[in-house]
């Protein structure tokens, strides 16, 4: 502090000289981010914040005021009992802990003297109201065998009650009990009880209320960071007289959406687990079979009081991107389609680098008309993994075609400068289909046999990102980047040294040149445009997530403009075709099929 002591000292001993004390000397230095000026002198952090060097009062301009944590040692805030403290950048507030609240309702207090944290005891209360109800619809229903479907709805609850009376026959294997656009399986084994006398029902309850006070916040297994909420009405099964908990085979329950069309990344199909007077969702033994747009279909091998939980995502998809890449794959789609008659159909360009611009087309073809199409298609899970393994080939294969091409590439560039080196087109000509099909084929394969169950997300028919089961196309997919990024210069520098030792023959310098404009647009072709994926963080995410899906959905088009529209023999092939015959032309091909033709023909 004696710096700042110092300071001040001399701006008042020459004040009381009359000497006039310039702005610039006398007033505070510049303070750091949360810290504030003292008497024009010197800095001071903000209340929440500590200087870096420790020193309350300071002038030095690279000090930093870092955040205090005053929930943990030395300060330790005590919030009182059943309640926790939280810090948050230049403060902290308390919180009731987990099964607690405020009698005020509110969230937070700052301190002890302001804890009323009780007991949450609308769990205990609410399961003591729902196994009455189901106790007393079960009673009802065996009070009256006679009518075997009975149906009963009001403002806070649905109910379908089955009742049998005799063996399960042939016809009556599974019952189906349907409330509020709400259903469930069950197998007539699991209604009709052994060594019991009488009539057996199985009831269905839906409740709409309930899901107020039994809310996703009781989720005991799971910590979402971005929360989770109830997405279904809250439904419960039983059977009577006797509670058949442990099922022969699973049930299987469908749940309407309460928000259609969720954007959520994860679905949970769970049952209310109590514990003692407490409670909380579980999802042991329930299982998600599939998930579309309005409804959920679990499977779950006991009865209980059943729901569907989803988790928030942040992450929600920028509308213009969407265009973007339909727009760009619908174009590229056109161009692909083209290219692809056009390497079929023109005999003057048909090679071994032509059959590797077919192939190279006609995956990303159908990879891109398999993404537009399908790729949402996740309302069957069996077809939603054939969809995502189908993609997964198709799209390994097209990177596969574009290191194929690199390849062919680095050889032809390197023909410019090795005499008798034909042996390239045998090489190519032997290699490419088996390395162009049977590399992804191979990958794919083993995917499929290690982990099949990862082909399909709930949002997407594509590869799950848990157990790194993504590297499956990832891993292949860089390694090819980096292999073409190394192709491309080595051709660069090829091409450099050549033109360095260029003689006067033209058809050399227009083959260079022409093989030149190729390799600098290849880039976008041999997929190397994909490392912008990897620079999509910071502030320049934005930007770059924007440049990577307009150049990489404009592949297509690429590969039409390079090997097509810029192709000199293509353009010749094709003004022949659009050509209109000349009037000599006529008149030579009608005289000879004319009567001289013919009386020719007959001698």
């Amino acid at each position: 502090m004696r710096g700042p002591s110092l300071l001040q000292g001399l701006c008042i001993l020459l004040s009381l000289s009359g000497v006039m004390i310039q702005k610039a000397k006398c007033t505070c230095p510049r303070c750091p981010q949360n810290a504030i000026c003292v008497n024009d002198t010197y800095c001071t952090c903000n209340s929440g914040y500590t200087s870096q060097s420790g020193k309350e009062f300071f002038t030095f301009p690279l000090e930093i005021c870092q955040d205090t944590d005053e929930c943990k040692p030395p300060i330790s805030v005590y919030c009182g009992l059943n309640a926790e403290c939280q810090n948050v950048p230049g403060s902290f507030y308390c919180h009731c802990g987990p099964g607690y609240k405020l009698l005020s309702g509110n969230t937070q207090f700052k301190n002890s003297n302001e804890n009323t944290c009780q007991k949450i005891t609308t769990s205990s209360t609410t399961k003591g109201n729902k196994e009455t109800m189901e106790s007393n619809v079960l009673e009802t229903a065996l009070n009256a065998p006679d009518q075997e479907i009975q149906k009963l709805q009001n403002s806070t609850v649905a109910v379908e009650t089955r009742v049998v009376t005799d063996n399960c026959s042939k016809e009556r294997k599974i019952f189906n009990l349907n409330v509020q656009m709400n259903s469930l399986d069950i197998h007539c084994n699991d209604i009709i009880q052994e060594n019991l006398q009488g009539p057996s029902a199985v009831i269905f309850i839906s409740y709409s209320s309930l899901g107020n006070i039994i809310n996703a916040t009781f989720f005991g297994e799971i910590n979402e960071k971005d929360g989770v909420y109830l997405n279904s009405q809250i439904v419960s099964a039983a059977t009577g007289p006797k509670r058949n908990t442990s099922l022969s085979r699973p049930v299987i329950l469908s749940f309407q959406h309460v928000k259609m069309k969720p954007l959520s990344k994860k679905v949970f199909c769970v049952f209310w687990k109590s514990t003692g007077e407490d409670g909380h969702w579980s999802r042991a033994g329930c299982f998600l079979v599939q998930v579309n747009k309005s409804h959920t279909t679990c499977r779950c091998t006991h009865l209980s009081s059943f729901a569907v939980l989803m988790a928030f995502t942040n992450q929600e998809e920028d509308p213009a991107l969407a265009v973007i890449t339909y727009v760009g794959l619908s174009l590229s789609l056109l161009c692909l389609l083209l290219a692809a008659l056009t390497f079929l159909l023109c005999k003057a360009i048909q090679n071994t680098s032509t059959s590797l611009h077919l192939q190279l087309s006609l995956c990303l073809f159908l990879a891109h008309l398999l993404f537009l199409t399908a790729i949402d298609r996740t309302e069957n899970k069996v077809l939603c993994a054939i969809i995502a393994g189908a993609l997964h080939y198709l799209y390994l294969a097209s990177f596969t075609w574009m290191l194929l091409e690199g390849l062919h590439l680095f050889l032809t560039a390197r023909n410019l400068t090795v005499v008798n080196y034909s042996s390239v087109s045998r090489f190519m000509k032997w290699l490419i289909f088996p390395v162009g099909y049977g590399v992804p084929a191979v990958i794919v394969g083993i995917s499929a046999a290690s982990r099949p169950h990862l082909y399909g997300t709930p949002e997407r028919c594509w590869l799950h990102l848990k157990q790194g089961f993504i590297w499956g196309f990832l891993g292949p997919v860089c390694v090819i980047i980096c292999v073409n990024l190394v192709f491309f210069i080595l051709v660069l520098w090829i091409l450099k040294n050549k033109f360095s030792s260029l003689n006067s023959e033209v058809s050399t310098i227009q083959n260079t040149r022409m093989l030149t404009l190729k390799a600098a647009a290849l880039v976008l072709i041999l997929g190397c445009t994909w490392c912008l994926g990897i620079l999509q963080v910071g502030p320049a995410e934005r930007v770059m997530g924007y440049l990577f899906t307009i150049i990489n959905s404009l592949q297509g088009v690429f590969i039409f403009l390079v090997y097509c529209l810029l192709s000199q023999q293509v353009r010749k092939w094709f003004g022949n075709i659009m050509k209109p015959k000349s009037a000599s032309e006529t008149y030579t091909l009608s005289s000879r099929l004319g009567p001289d033709s013919k009386h020719n023909a007959d001698k």
